[in-house]
């Protein structure tokens, strides 16, 4: 009897303690984050600081309303404060948002704001918002590192949307414009770099790629705060308060259709990730850019209806691309967009300081295909990856393409 006793208070104090058991192995570096690629995602977060002083910030945490007619009484908003990566995320760090923090309520927009003080001596400071959806139990994450060993300073002023919300997007269409607000002073200073990248080599290519020899560079001067400014030039954008220092805000500016394909050519230079190099040499070549690419998706499926139906799905694929990866370089010619367009939205994106990884289904049930993106220092953005290449994608990589080939592709 004191046996089944005592196995009954076993099995019990196990039961009551599973739920801190999961609670104290949650982290920043475990939490699935692939909501923040989905194709089907609800709302699209963003953190956004501006620097106040060295040791405060004024912390914008936007939600893009991506669903219609969404209802804020079916989200559950809360942020918090990490030193870690790899820290238990304790009940006490989690700081639920009120309806006092709400200080934007727009067609397309949530916006809440925080001034969040940082001890001088620490160093690093991750902030972690989320957003549960109270209906589905689905939560959604974005973070930033307020301070770390990649983010040394952030800056003083923000750009914003014509209505004074924080700007969420990771480009601009040419030709339109942005208020920009400081902490410090009423100037900016504006550099405008006026390139094009190449499309990046394929995940089993091990050769580095080649660096530009020279960054050519606009100086455009400073320009007044609080008064719009119109971003006009196809390149990207560079602002800074202090042109002495490190931080600033980089800015993409894009043609007129993007982040959808704009004509013929963009279309041919876009197929490259799924056509041998003899097939994009000839839709180069073509003086009838629409014709050749008729010939080639029909050549591919065989189906005129198949083409169609690849020709918007691989497409789709580039438009989210661009969405989500753009930098410097448009999303689809980054490392993250070329294989979020081949590959899919991947199932599982887990986050550490130095590295970001994403998982998809292998073959068997327990296998998983793993895509390394190396965090890399950079003046120009604080989320800077580029993948870690090996020629051990090559087999998941080339059956991935033949499936986009043959039209059996979907997300």
């Amino acid at each position: 009897m004191m046996q089944k006793n005592l196995l009954v208070r076993i099995f019990f104090l196990l039961i009551i303690s599973l739920p801190f058991q999961s609670l104290a192995q949650k982290s920043l570096s475990n939490i699935n984050q692939a909501l923040r690629y989905s194709r089907y995602s609800r709302l699209g977060l963003k953190v956004i600081p501006v620097q106040i002083s060295e040791t405060q910030f004024k912390v914008q945490f936007i939600a893009e309303k991506i669903e219609e007619n969404p209802e804020y009484n079916a989200y559950s908003f809360s942020y918090a404060l990490l030193d870690s990566y790899d820290i238990p995320i304790e009940p006490e760090d989690t700081q639920l948002f009120g309806p006092a923090d709400l200080v934007y309520d727009t067609d397309r927009h949530w916006v809440f704001e925080k001034t969040i003080a940082i001890e001088e001596e620490k160093e690093q400071l991750m902030v972690l918002f989320t957003a549960l959806d109270t209906r589905q139990g689905d939560e959604y994450h974005y973070h930033i590192d307020l301070k770390s060993a990649f983010v040394e300073s952030h800056p003083t002023f923000g750009a914003y949307y014509a209505n004074e919300v924080p700007f969420d997007q990771n480009y601009l269409n040419a030709g339109e414009a942005l208020l920009f607000k400081t902490t410090k002073g009423p100037t900016l200073h504006s550099f405008f770099y006026p390139m094009n990248f190449d499309v990046p080599y394929p995940p089993m290519e091990t050769k580095p790629a080649p660096v530009p020899r020279e960054l050519e560079v606009v100086d455009q001067g400073d320009f007044l705060e609080n008064i719009p400014k119109q971003l006009d030039q196809l390149g990207y954008y560079f602002f800074q308060q202090d042109t002495a220092e490190a931080s600033g805000l980089l800015l993409k500016t894009t043609h007129e259709a993007f982040p959808k394909v704009k004509d013929w050519d963009e279309m041919v230079e876009m197929v490259t990730y799924i056509s041998t190099r003899k097939e994009h040499e000839d839709l180069l070549a073509a003086s009838d850019k629409k014709k050749a690419l008729d010939e080639y998706w029909l050549k591919l499926t065989r189906n005129p209806e198949t083409a169609k139906e690849l020709i918007r799905e691989y497409f789709r694929q580039v438009e989210f691309a661009n969405i989500l990866f753009t930098d410097f370089k448009e999303g689809w010619k980054t490392d993250k967009g070329m294989v979020y367009i081949i590959m899919g939205p991947p199932q599982e994106v887990t986050f550490s300081l130095d590295r970001e990884i994403w998982s998809y289904q292998g073959i068997g049930e327990s296998s998983k295909i793993r895509f390394t993106f190396a965090r890399v220092k950079n003046i120009l953005t604080p989320h800077y990856y580029t993948l870690n290449r090996s020629r051990a994608y090559q087999p998941v990589w080339f059956k991935n393409i033949s499936q986009w080939r043959s039209g059996k592709m979907a997300f």
